[in-house]
Order: C-alpha cells, then structure tokens, then sequence
C-alpha cells in the first residue's frame, strides 16, 4: 500500500535536506557538536547546519539487515524489507485494573504482569515496557521496568532509559542476561527507544544516551515524537519534513559515534492535534496517513521503520478501542512497517489495557493471516477434486478438504459461532472473554526463568543505583 508518488518522496527528501542546511538542528551536547562540526558541518552556538554530502554518507554506513534475537540468543526479527513486527507500547502512567475495572497508576506487578502476558500471546513479537511504575523510585524506575520485562519474557525487548547513567545500568543487566558483552553484541536482544525534541532538537540527554549505544553499536530506536500544529506545521507535508529531518540527523549522529550501529528509524509519533480538545490523537486519520509517508520514507532510504498498532484513543476496551486498534494494525502490516509497537495502548498513549493487548493479539494473528496471501500450484488449484465433485456436489468428504482446512485462520475470543452455540456458553461480550483469557494466562502461564545467579546479579545492580542516589526524604 503507498501512499506518496516518487516525485513527492524526492520533494520531502530535498525539502529535508533544505531544513538541515539552512535552518539546522539544535544538538545540545558539546560532544556530540564536535563530532559534527569535525565531519564539516557548520556550528552556531548549539545550531548544526548539516550538508547534503553528511546525510548521503550517513546512509551509506547503516547495515542492511538488522536482527534481534530473543533472550536464547535465538535470531527473532529481521527488521528488514517488509517484515512485520509486533509488540506492546511504552511507558504509560496508568493502567485499568483487571479485578476492579477502575483506571490507576501503574505498579511494578502490571509491568510484570503485562511481560507474562506478553510471553504467552503467540502474535506478539517483542515487548516494551507497558507501565511507568509509581510504588518504586521515579529516578530508577526504569531499571525496575528492565528486570521486570527480562525476568518475565524470552522474547525481544526494547526499553526506554531515563539517563545515561541508567542506560549503562540496564545494560550492564542485560550483559548479565546474555552472558557476556560479547554475546550481548552478537546476540543482541535488547534495542533502546529514543526520541530528538521536536522540533529539531537533539537534546543533551538524549545526545548522552546515543553516545552510550552506538560505542557499543547495539540496536536503538531513534524516531521523532511531534505533534502537528504544535511542535511541526499543521500540513502533512511540513510535518513530515520536520520529522524527517529529526531522523536524517540523528542517524548521521549515530554513524559518526559508530559507522554502522543498527538504527530503526522514522515512523515514530506524528500525533495529529485535536484542537477542541487538545489530545494528540492518535486515532486521527491524519496520523495514520502521516505514518505511511514516514514508513515509504524510510524504504526511500533503506531503513528499517518503527510502526504502531493496536492503539486508541478510547479511554475504556470499547468499541472504539477494537475499531482504531484493528485500523492501525491493518495498516502498519500493508504499509510494511518491520518494529510495530503500542499493541494495546488506550487513552491517546496514557493507559494501558489488559483486555486491549489480548483482542489485539488475536487481530494480529488474522492480519497476518491476511498478509500470507495465497499460494498457487497444481495441488492448490484442485483441477481434479473440482472434475471429480462436480456440477451441484460438495466438497466436505473429499480427501482435498481434510488435507487443507486446517490451514484456514480460527479465533481463541472472537466469534465464530451462531447465537445458540453463544448463548449456551453464556453469551459474554468480547471484552468479558478476553478479561477471561487475560486471567487464564496470568494464572497458568510460567515464563522461562532466569537464572539464579543471573537475577541476584540484576538486584545487585538496582541496589547499587538505589545506594547512589541515598534516601528519601
């Protein structure tokens, strides 16, 4: 599915190019500044005035495949082409409880429940962290994120870090987990999640955190984070552009830390402004056609492109929730984003569902289902059951049938059946069914654990944080 012709790709890109040239970008960190003004740029105080030739050789340097592997060291997602990848949003401030129904803060136990939740949906790809936990210490919070995402998935994780300081920390923990850093490096299980400051600042702490990854050259997420009418223009165009030029710079910051650090890049938030009620909305049309122009973009370039789905601005798992969820999933899988998060963010990012996640794995598992298309050979065909069948025959008992049905998509919650089949098993809404299976999971699922030395030696580094930053008052 494209939504830009070549000619309008080749204008957002020259117009990019423009904006980094004559406008610049705020970059915040001495370091950083005089990385680029040793490359030939032109600095102004903290403006960087990027030329063409910097972005081109930028591109040059990123690889071509990028791949995460699981916590096994098992490769999990080639980020590449028009593979698709899904998983859980990040780092929202509350979530509905699944045993009252009202909407809290987050805890710790959400994240971890949301982790084993997470592990167990089979549609769901990687996990990010889905909480901003309030019954731990804010400074470090996101440290308690990581354990409680490693120690509860094998699956990929990308996590969020507040500082470098803490970066180093989560991953110094995640070296623990692989091993060695070593196998940490070849085996890369982990991606961090960074944003620039729209518009077009790279600000000192997130220049810090690009300086801590890309020495190791391990993969990061680095994508703009605007909001149209307020931090870009209101077109789709000057949004675009702004954004654009937030990812083309980053990268070349990237490549000039370390020439070929992995980065998945661009189709990052390009919320739409609702000007009555002042939410970035991210079930606006706009933003989902905004996202497929970064998405082509990014193919422009040859990068890997991070994505959404699942996401609403419902506040409660409602119709709403299903319909924009479904939207976007949709979407992102025809549009060809390769690390596609949010699965089951409400409330314009703020909450997170329970029930959300759920319905939202199973409309996954039918969009890719949708994208396997269909194959086409002589057995396919069924020339000869078709001769044999008929004019006016059936198809139930015939050994084709047998062979083939299975391969048909089945739901676990969605319905399938006719109503006395549903009233006799009670006649429950989708959302009473996927509470259920929610609740099942938590009960009964039970995540490969790590080992023992490997979890003291994560505590100890959260209590070393704890010591440095002394106690509460």
């Amino acid at each position: 599915m494209g939504v830009l012709s070549e000619n309008q790709k080749n204008a957002l890109h020259s117009a990019s190019l423009e904006i980094l040239q004559r406008t610049g970008v705020s970059v915040r960190l001495d370091d950083t500044r005089n990385r680029l003004a040793k490359a030939g740029c032109q600095v102004d105080n903290d403006r960087v005035f990027i030329p063409e030739r910097l972005i081109e050789w930028a591109l040059n340097q990123h690889p071509k495949h990028v791949v995460l592997c699981d916590r096994n060291a098992t490769p999990a997602m080639a980020l590449e082409g028009r593979n698709c990848y899904f998983g859980t949003g990040s780092d929202t401030p509350f979530v509905i409880d699944i045993n009252s129904g009202l909407h809290r803060s987050a805890v710790i136990a959400d994240i971890e429940n949301v982790s084993r939740l997470a592990d167990a949906l089979h549609n769901l790809d990687f996990l990010m962290c889905m909480g901003i936990a309030s019954d731990v210490r804010p400074e470090i919070s996101d440290l308690y994120h990581f354990q409680a995402m490693v120690s509860n998935t094998i699956k990929p994780i990308v996590f969020t870090a507040w500082n470098a300081s803490n970066l180093e920390a989560i991953l110094r923990m995640a070296e623990t987990v692989a091993g060695s850093l070593e196998n940490l490096l070849r085996y890369p299980f982990v991606a961090l999640y960074a944003e620039p400051t729209a518009p077009l600042i790279h600000s000192q702490i997130g220049c810090e955190k690009l300086e801590v990854i890309c020495r190791l050259g391990l993969p990061l997420v680095y994508t703009p984070g605007l909001i149209t009418g307020a931090s870009s223009p209101v077109s789709h165009a000057g949004a675009i552009v702004v954004a654009n030029a937030e990812i083309l710079s980053g990268l070349l910051i990237t490549q000039l830390i370390n020439p070929g650090t992995p980065v998945i890049a661009g189709g990052g938030g390009m919320m739409t402004m609702d000007m009555h009620s002042m939410i970035a909305s991210y079930g606006a049309p706009e933003f989902m056609f905004d996202w497929c122009s970064l998405r082509e973009m990014g193919a422009f370039y040859g990068l890997p492109v991070f994505g959404f789905a699942g996401v609403s601005d419902a506040l409660i798992f409602d119709q709403q929730a299903g319909i924009e969820g479904a939207l976007w999933t949709l979407i992102s899988a025809l549009s060809g984003g390769n690390l596609i998060h949010d699965v089951g963010y409400l409330e314009s990012g703020l909450t997170t569902s329970y029930e959300m996640i759920v319905a939202m794995d199973e409309t996954i598992g039918l969009v890719k289902r949708f994208m396997q298309g269909m194959l086409v050979n002589n057995d396919t065909l069924a020339i000869n059951t078709i001769a044999s069948v008929g004019p006016g025959g059936h198809f139930l008992d015939v050994p084709h049938t047998l062979d083939h049905f299975r391969e048909n998509w089945r739901p676990d919650i969605f319905c399938h059946s006719n109503r006395p089949d549903w009233n006799e098993a009670g006649a429950s809404p989708l959302g009473d069914r996927a509470l259920r299976k929610v609740k099942t999971i938590l009960s009964q699922h039970k995540p490969e654990p790590l080992p023992q030395h490997v979890t003291e030696n994560i505590k100890s580094i959260i209590n070393n944080a704890t010591s440095r930053l002394g106690r509460m008052d």
